[in-house]
């Protein structure tokens, strides 16, 4: 069972396994990780697969390790809860990484400072996602129908993501159109390339945003939308605040090297959209079925166990069709997420806006 009161009384308690000492210490580790990733970024640079592959390492260790921690300190239901929320929101952040690889070429960033446009990304993520698990924390505590809000939330984008797996249909406009680029133009010029890491210059006496500015602001709308779609997803395997914390710290953090790591391979995977519409819709039934059982003790509700089980057996499922499905294709055009630059195709939920490299985006450098 979740471990909230699923009550209609206003003001019923949360239960979590972090006191104040462990909260402060948590959120001061994220900042340090986020600090000291901005420092290693400070000077421009094409990242190598040797240092994305050791970052990555680190970032997947380190989370692991806090999972054992997590386990032998606080038992093994609550261990299981945490390494299964970090798997979801982990497989969450693959499917993130294709709305940076569109946004990243959609404004031609410069090699060298792609790793500071995700840095950026993550950053906005993380506050994002502080806010949004306050929120989704404050109104399970006082609204016991509020897993059934955040189940239906999940089944409806589950069956979106679904919908546009199957149809690989696309909606797409120019980058220039997102209503996030429009207004942002609308307040300050933009120079005509980009300027090293600097979002902001002054030229002919006036200040002007670079298009790094422009793609940074794009990036932190589709965070919006990906906290909206997350968050939920793990509540509905742990009510814990700080382990749903933690969980989305840890799967954001390593982003900016897997990425790198991942480049050449996120378009074989093309059948991810229908293990993440599985995940999302598995755990939305979960979420209602929890609801449900609250209301009549009768239903039964869904372990977490078997919950981890589910989710690895989907991603390892979907992962091997999806290789087997591009074995002999070096670009495959067949995933509804994210085609090759020059034919940019993105069917996600989770972006305020369908978005398309126009050419002349990619011309200049700028939407």
């Amino acid at each position: 069972m979740l471990p909230f009161e699923t009550t209609a009384t206003p003001g019923s308690g949360i239960t979590t396994i972090a006191d104040p000492a462990l909260w402060g210490i948590t959120i001061a580790g994220v900042l340090a990780l986020l600090v000291m990733d901005f420092v290693i970024t400070r000077k421009p640079h094409e990242v190598s697969m040797k240092e994305a592959v050791g970052w990555s390492v680190f970032y997947i260790a380190l989370p692991l390790a806090f999972g054992a921690w997590i386990w032998s300190r606080f038992g093994s239901q609550t261990g299981v809860e945490y390494l299964t929320g970090y798997l979801v929101e982990k497989s969450l952040s693959v499917d993130n990484l294709f709305v940076f690889m569109l946004l990243l070429s959609a404004f031609a960033v410069p090699a060298a400072l792609q790793q500071r446009v995700l840095l950026f990304g993550i950053a906005g993520a993380l506050v994002l996602r502080g806010i949004f698990i306050a929120l989704g924390a404050a109104v399970l505590a006082n609204l016991s129908f509020a897993f059934l809000i955040f189940g239906a939330i999940l089944l409806a984008t589950a069956v979106k993501i679904l919908r546009d797996q199957m149809s690989e249909g696309s909606h797409d406009v120019d980058v220039s159109e997102m209503r996030s680029v429009k207004l942002l133009r609308r307040f300050m010029p933009v120079t005509d390339d980009y300027r090293g890491p600097r979002l902001v210059v002054r030229e002919n006496g006036r200040r002007m945003l670079t298009p790094l500015a422009v793609v940074v602001t794009a990036v932190f709308a589709t965070d919006v939308v990906f906290a909206v779609d997350s968050v939920p997803a793990v509540y509905g395997i742990t009510g814990d605040p700080y382990l749903v914390f933690a969980t989305n710290a840890f799967a954001l953090l390593g982003l900016r090297a897997l990425y790198f790591v991942l480049q050449g391979a996120l378009s074989k995977l093309v059948h991810l959209g229908y293990g993440l519409a599985a995940i999302l819709g598995f755990i939305g039934v979960k979420l209602v079925l929890h609801w449900a059982h609250g209301v009549w003790p009768g239903v039964p509700e869904i372990p977490t166990v078997l919950s981890l089980v589910v989710i690895v057996l989907v991603l390892a499922v979907v992962t091997a069709t999806s290789l087997y499905a591009t074995r002999d294709v070096e670009d495959p055009k067949g995933s509804a997420h994210v085609a090759e630059p020059g034919g940019h195709r993105h069917d996600h939920t989770a972006g305020p806006e369908r978005v398309r490299a126009s050419d002349d985006a990619r011309r200049d450098g700028s939407a």
